[in-house]
């Protein structure tokens, strides 16, 4: 390597480490940084993710319970990818980490509000059950599957809720589908944002693609302080020990990124500024 290529390169990781300082921590509950706190067995089976922020959720880490195959629910870690920049991703293929908390994320949906960031790389989803392949959630097994989460559809079209428990339903006016219908690519790396609204009464849900500043779609959604939602899930909508990997999403994901408040315009405009620069997502 010539004296060019290693400025480029001490300068594109300065840059890079200049723009990883920059972000948010300001009720940042939650950052899964695949380059971080992740440990593998056998140097690629991941055994638990680690969060890079104090919370009481802490880890996510495999679940057995349920799979017929002790382990095969484990994402499996690639380092070094060349489209990110050489930052690591972490490799999904209707596998599962989950934190064991059953409160931690509770009062996102009941009034505080949130704001989640996902770099990520959909795959060719499986289509177990239609247009539900998860990259995370946390809704509850029962009665009325209370929580929020995000996925895919079987095209790759992607999508954002908020569930109130008010009424049971895959999709209506209590558990909006919150899709602008974009299909993304399975040969990209892509910063999906959600954001819900602060407040007790109807707050709005929405949903970003790459671009902070102007969210592809947004949807009224009302609120129920009595919601109770459960586990947090990355890699699928729940904590589902009755069919794991049924509703799981394919994909590779670097970077997740959870703030109990809804950041505002500005601030989403810069963040995601500084994760498509730090990744080298294509704008």
């Amino acid at each position: 390597m010539n004296i060019r290529s290693l400025t480029i390169l001490f300068l594109t990781l300065v840059l890079n480490s200049a723009s990883a300082q920059k972000i948010s921590k300001k009720r940042l509950i939650l950052d899964l940084n695949a380059d971080k706190g992740v440990e593998a067995s056998e140097g690629q089976w991941v055994e638990r993710w680690k969060n890079q922020v104090p919370f009481v959720a802490s880890e996510f880490s495999r679940r057995d319970e349920g799979r017929k195959i002790p382990g095969s629910g484990r994402p499996e870690l690639m380092r070094q990818v060349p489209e990110l920049n050489g930052h690591n991703a972490i490799s999904f293929k209707q596998q599962e980490l989950l934190n064991m908390d059953e409160d931690a994320f509770d009062h996102l949906i009941t009034g505080s509000g949130y704001t989640w960031f996902c770099v990520l790389k959909p795959g060719k989803q499986p289509g177990e059950l239609k247009d539900v392949n998860c990259f995370f959630g946390n809704l509850r097994n029962k009665p009325n599957n209370e929580g929020f989460w995000g996925g895919f559809a079987d095209d790759n079209s992607f999508w954002m809720s908020s569930r109130n428990a008010i009424t049971f339903g895959r999709w209506d006016n209590n558990n909006p589908y919150v899709s602008s219908g974009q299909i993304l690519s399975k040969d990209k790396y892509y910063l999906i944002m959600g954001r819900m609204g602060k407040g007790t009464d109807t707050v709005v849900l929405s949903l970003y693609l790459n671009d902070g500043s102007v969210p592809v779609a947004s949807h009224p959604f009302p609120v129920n302080v009595d919601a109770n939602a459960s586990k947090m899930a990355i890699g699928q909508e729940r904590d589902a020990i009755e069919h794991p990997g049924r509703e799981s999403f394919v994909g590779h994901m670097a970077r997740f990124l959870i703030y109990d408040r809804p950041l505002t315009d500005k601030e989403m405009k810069k963040q995601a500024s500084m994760l498509i620069t730090y990744y080298n997502i294509p704008r």
